[in-house]
């Protein structure tokens, strides 16, 4: 599998990439690949959110300085911004899973790996797909969320992924229903921790439990994009 450096992107950038890749992988013209993201701060509506999920005007949150996207992944209104890990495995469903359950459960045991190597206990919630743990608010009694899970299989090829809360400013969470869960707590592994992880040592953690769960062996490449979106894969 291509462990895929891809340079710096805006968002729909992104959107446009996997597009891409998954129409290549889809016609044998690419092969499976993981993609890291930073992206800017941006809120995105996934194919279940309702407008009381974020209010249902674009206008209120661009006064705020965050950009809104309707995007074609599972599940509702989450945010990306730096300081969070997004993963985007584009892959050919059948050759590591019989079906999306397990690929979302397989996605779900890579980050509660990743967390137990900083001493974090991540968990399941049964119908509430992404990782969980311990309420950080002592009044709080539910959950809180840690990592988002969003995916989409298109002819037999992933896209989308999920979102791991490192250092990233929470605030932003406020000014929506994360998920759509009403009253969902949101943390950060810097909030769990007495020092905040550094980013690159995280995103090497998921490389080597992406690697043992999935059983792949990794071949690094990087992505030239051109100005016209057209992508071009160098190895090594």
């Amino acid at each position: 599998m291509l462990l895929l450096d891809v340079p710096p992107l805006t968002y729909t950038e992104w959107c446009a990439l996997q597009r891409k890749l998954v129409e290549q992988r889809a016609a044998e013209r690419c092969a499976d690949l993981l993609m890291f993201a930073e992206h800017e701060p941006v809120f995105t509506l996934g194919r279940t959110t309702k407008p009381w999920h974020w209010g249902g005007e674009a206008e209120r949150l661009r006064a705020l300085g965050y950009n809104v996207y309707p995007v074609e992944r599972g599940g509702s209104v989450t945010y990306h911004g730096p300081g969070q890990i997004v993963v985007y495995p584009i892959l050919r469903l059948r050759e590591y899973c019989p079906g999306p359950k397990l690929y979302v459960r397989q996605l779900e045991e890579v980050i509660i790996k990743v967390l137990a190597d900083w001493g974090i206990q991540g968990k399941r919630v049964d119908r509430r797909p992404g990782v969980w743990v311990d309420p950080v608010t002592p009044t709080t009694r539910s959950l809180a969320k840690i990592a988002a899970m969003g995916v989409r299989i298109t002819r037999g090829i992933t896209m989308h992924g999920f979102a791991l809360n490192i250092t990233v400013n929470l605030t932003p969470f406020s000014h929506i229903i994360p998920c759509g869960i009403e009253g969902v707590e949101v943390t950060s592994m810097a909030q769990l921790l007495p020092h905040p992880p550094d980013l690159a040592q995280v995103r090497e953690r998921i490389v080597t439990h992406f690697a043992r769960i999935f059983e792949v062996e990794w071949i690094r490449a990087r992505a030239q994009v051109d100005r016209g979106g057209e992508i071009t894969i160098l190895l090594g």
